[in-house]
């Protein structure tokens, strides 16, 4: 940790040709670039949803003036070098790392696509033709759990900037052409809008040698959209999206919050997401109630922003800074009625399976700590655990160098240090104000995938604040403590503030 400190505090920040320009030299013979442009998805124009991602994604898939992107492949082959781009909300960030040893042969093969893309033809349609099946049927096949994540955002974010999800919309990407793509990276992808990043050992000279070709970009200052009103609903808004035979509800829920990593109450509330569900773990709070004591499901985290693919990453990604963010809960999926009858006989007749008593669970935990706040021991553990966590975030030269950018986009230099410090200095006064601010459970979206046959005695159990009563085999049920149905029969009937449930097909999902 010494070490990983020492490393941090040697970045330094510089400014070229009015770019920004972030650095962290290293012992690491692996030298890693970022170009982070702030032009997310944000910048799509209407119609063409999903333009700003698949532009960036043509560019990694692309060739240059002097190499088809089959030539490319199988000269880094050798090298082990990779470029790659990421696309959120506010910015897209191209990345490339290799080996010292390799550092001068890669950079002018990677120079000729960042300056003279060929955006051929073929690499279009291929890239085009992967995006329309990813929102037309990957997204909605393959993970429920982030299904659910996409179809909660483009409710909650309804009518602004970020409604539809940066990989666009149907009709969007369907009208998209080759031009298009030309034509946004020549406005978006310019010199105007770019923060450099490197780090590892690498030279000045290769320094001298990005700031000069990024400043052959085009001297174009683009207009960035502003987001719009995110509104907070009135009362709890539910959409239940059916499926044949499904075995699991995903459920995701969400409430705009306005505060940012810049916030003066950001450090507290990131105390109080970690006690109650930090992303994966088992010591936090729901996850105790929903998955170790009554056997639900895999996990129930809290978010106060976005986690990139939390479903396959333990630790947070870079790269996708967001000027407005809700606080969420995530209860991975949890059986239905199909699933638990399939298993049991002793529950034949059930309508409905866990996801009405869970959300329940979640809600009365919510509450609670927004009324209640935190013990001083609970604080005390939690402080001391989120200290020593976030240092994780950080342990190589690319992810210390996503944070650093990313920490360019609120206006502070180092993230991690900045939330190691402010987090030391947090009161138990301080943290419980805050989840007495910003916690409630009155007003929220909830987007739940369930089974088909599932969805109508749900929506009118949800509609008519009907009892949920937890439903356990009689081999989970023998093992549990009276202790655990006393607080069953209070989240039960746990009031929901529900004014509005919605059964929507997957097919009207990210339609336009």
């Amino acid at each position: 940790m010494k070490y990983l400190a020492f490393i941090i505090s040697l970045f330094v920040t510089s400014t070229i040709f009015g770019q920004e320009v972030v650095e962290l030299p290293s012992a690491s013979t692996k030298v890693v670039v970022k170009l982070a442009f702030k032009n997310g998805s944000i910048c799509d124009p209407e119609g063409k949803e999903g333009l700003t991602n698949l532009t960036a994604s043509v560019l990694a898939e692309t060739g240059s003036d002097q190499y088809t992107k089959s030539e490319i492949n199988d000269l880094f082959y050798p090298m082990a070098a990779t470029y790659s781009t990421f696309t959120d909300k506010e910015m897209t960030t191209i990345t490339f790392q290799v080996h010292i040893d390799f550092l001068d042969e890669f950079y002018e093969i990677f120079r000729g696509v960042l300056l003279n893309p060929t955006f051929a033809q073929s690499d279009f349609e291929r890239v085009k033709s992967n995006m329309e099946v990813y929102v037309k049927e990957v997204i909605k096949a393959s993970s429920d759990e982030e299904f659910s994540k996409k179809a909660l955002e483009e409710q909650l974010f309804s009518g602004t900037g970020y409604e539809h999800m940066k990989e666009g919309t149907i009709s969007g990407l369907a009208s998209i052409t080759r031009e298009d793509v030309i034509n946004h990276y020549k406005n978006y992808f310019t010199r105007n809008n770019v923060v450099i990043g490197i780090a590892g050992k690498y030279t000045s000279s290769l320094l001298e040698k990005i700031k000069s070709d990024v400043n052959k970009l085009a001297d174009i200052d683009p207009a960035i959209p502003t987001l719009g009103e995110v509104k907070m609903p009135d009362g709890i808004r539910v959409q239940l999206i059916p499926k044949p035979n499904n075995l699991g509800t995903a459920i995701f829920t969400g409430y705009p919050i306005d505060i940012n990593r810049a916030s003066a109450d950001w450090p507290a509330m990131a105390v109080i997401n970690s006690y109650l569900g930090e992303h994966r773990k088992s010591y936090s709070k729901l996850y105790k109630l929903i998955r170790e004591q009554r056997s639900m499901n895999y996990g129930d985290y809290t978010y106060i922003e976005w986690y990139e693919a939390a479903g396959s990453n333990q630790l947070p990604l870079t790269g996708f800074p967001r000027s407005q963010n809700y606080f969420a809960i995530w209860i991975r999926p949890v059986q239905t009625a199909i699933s638990l009858t399939s298993q049991y006989p002793e529950l034949d007749g059930i309508k409905i399976g866990h996801a009405h008593f869970a959300i329940r669970m979640a809600l009365m935990e919510v509450e609670r700590v927004k009324n209640e706040g935190l013990t001083q021991e609970e604080f005390d553990l939690t402080k001391q655990f989120l200290r020593s966590y976030m240092n994780l975030f950080v342990q190589t030269p690319a992810k210390q160098l996503g944070f650093l950018m990313d920490a360019k986009f609120y206006g502070l230099e180092n993230y991690i240090d900045y939330m190691n410090e402010a987090v030391a200095q947090l009161t138990l006064e301080e943290v419980n104000a805050a989840a007495a601010k910003y916690l409630q459970v009155e007003n929220m979206y909830i987007t739940m995938i369930t089974d088909q046959a599932e969805a109508e005695p749900l929506k009118e159990s949800l509609l008519k604040n009907a009892p949920s009563p937890m439903t356990y085999s009689n081999v989970v049920k023998e093992s549990l403590g009276e202790e655990i149905f006393e607080v069953d029969k209070k989240a039960e009937v746990f009031p929901m503030n529900v004014k509005s449930v919605e059964v929507i097909p997957t097919t009207d999902l990210f339609d336009e």
